[in-house]
């Protein structure tokens, strides 16, 4: 069976997170995706979120780069500047996360490859745009949660407003990415043109709010932090993570009468939740935690489901992997890693009939394949060794060709 973009050649010289993310995307769709980092290594090779360092390879550099293959080459030399453009000229889709500034000063910038390779869909993306007051400054996830306006919509008064425990910025910043560069994909695949892909992390996490923002904007609905636990201001009580006698559960959407039978409490039925989920959230919420203190999790787990209410537990990673529906879907992905063993990691969150989606590749070693990719571009075997010995290329020696 074919793969979606099988044939489709990408160069990542993305670092990080956000652009490493979006050319996995691609290369497990079936683009054969080179990774064009430093004779040294990406970035993420050193820095490793949590500090799972492993062998060689960390945690964080795997769990982004599957599927890839490796070409260590220094583009701060001119050889190695007219090696990358010289593959770009043969590839499809070329994707940066540099700083302003950068791409031009290393020679591959959109102007200088788009006059190399005119069809070549370039994406490029950026903290806040690539022009305006903050073009300049560094895209970091936090930072930018904070600024999306997001972080007053949740948690209680009096509280400091809490980001997200994960890179949301960068996912959706990923996934912006992932989306533009198959659109301008099937652009050129209907006219042959080529073009230029900006994406930026402001205007991501801006999009993913388009309710919540929409609500404001054109609703006039001001926001409004509740007194308690509340997760969500455009959404009615109850709504969020409660406490129960010996853990947390998940609640949304439960109705007055329903909560009135199960926590055996007449005071619930005062409140017609359409109406006043809203206005009297903090009375409600209080209601509910009064109820779920008086039992375990499990006891409400079960009782609130057999209701028909909207609930759920609340998992950290060891409890998520091991969870039957996770289990069944396949959540998880494994593969061998010539460096770290066995590695698993989150798999595909989308499935194709009609093509394959699967791990061929593992993350690759720093220039693992270096000599392939340049021989695949027409250098010689002398040419390839005089580039290693100058150090404007890279390569691992446990990959390194064999002298027969």
């Amino acid at each position: 069976m074919m793969k979606t973009l099988e044939g489709i050649r990408v160069l990542d010289v993305s670092i990080a997170m956000s652009g490493p993310f979006a050319a996995q995307k691609l290369a497990d769709l079936g683009a054969d995706v080179i990774k064009v980092e430093p004779v040294t290594g990406e970035w993420q090779r050193h820095v490793s979120a949590g500090g799972a360092r492993g062998q060689e390879v960390n945690a964080s550099f795997l769990s982004l780069n599957r599927n890839k293959r490796s070409l260590a080459v220094d583009l701060k030399t001119e050889a190695g500047r007219a090696l990358v453009q010289k593959l770009a000229a043969e590839s499809d889709v070329f994707l940066q996360n540099y700083r302003t500034g950068v791409a031009e000063r290393l020679g591959v910038d959109y102007a200088t490859l788009n006059a190399l390779k005119p069809d070549l869909v370039y994406v490029s993306m950026s903290g806040y745009g690539s022009t305006g007051p903050y073009a300049t400054k560094p895209g970091q996830d936090v930072i930018l949660q904070a600024m999306s306006g997001a972080l007053r919509s949740a948690g209680a008064a009096g509280e400091a407003p809490r980001p997200a425990p994960y890179f949301l910025v960068d996912a959706f910043a990923a996934y912006s990415a992932f989306e533009g560069a198959l659109a301008a994909l099937l652009h050129r695949f209907r006219t042959g043109e080529g073009q230029l892909v900006e994406v930026n992390m402001l205007d991501a996490i801006i999009a993913a709010q388009m309710q919540e923002i929409s609500v404001h904007s054109v609703g006039g609905i001001p926001q409004t932090t509740a007194e308690e636990i509340h997760a969500h201001t455009y959404i009615r009580a109850p709504y969020g993570v409660f406490p129960t006698a010996d853990g947390h559960i998940a609640l949304s959407f439960a109705e007055s009468a329903m909560l009135a039978e199960v926590f055996d409490d007449e005071r619930f039925l005062a409140f017609d939740m359409e109406r006043d989920g809203f206005s009297h959230k903090d009375e409600i919420s209080r209601l509910v935690q009064e109820g779920l203190a008086k039992g375990t999790t499990e006891h409400w787990l079960s009782t609130l489901a057999a209701a028909g209410a909207w609930v759920g537990p609340v998992y950290g990673y060891d409890e998520l992997v091991t969870d039957p529906q996770v289990v069944h879907n396949g959540s998880f992905v494994e593969y061998e890693h010539p460096t770290e063993g066995t590695v698993r990691t989150p798999g595909f969150n989308f499935r194709l009939s009609g093509s394959v989606q699967e791990v061929t590749r593992p993350a690759p070693v720093t220039g693992q394949h270096s000599t392939e990719i340049l021989a695949e571009l027409g250098l010689s075997g002398d040419d390839i060794d005089a580039l290693v010995k100058s150090g404007v290329v890279g390569q691992h020696p446990r990959f390194a060709p064999t002298a027969v």
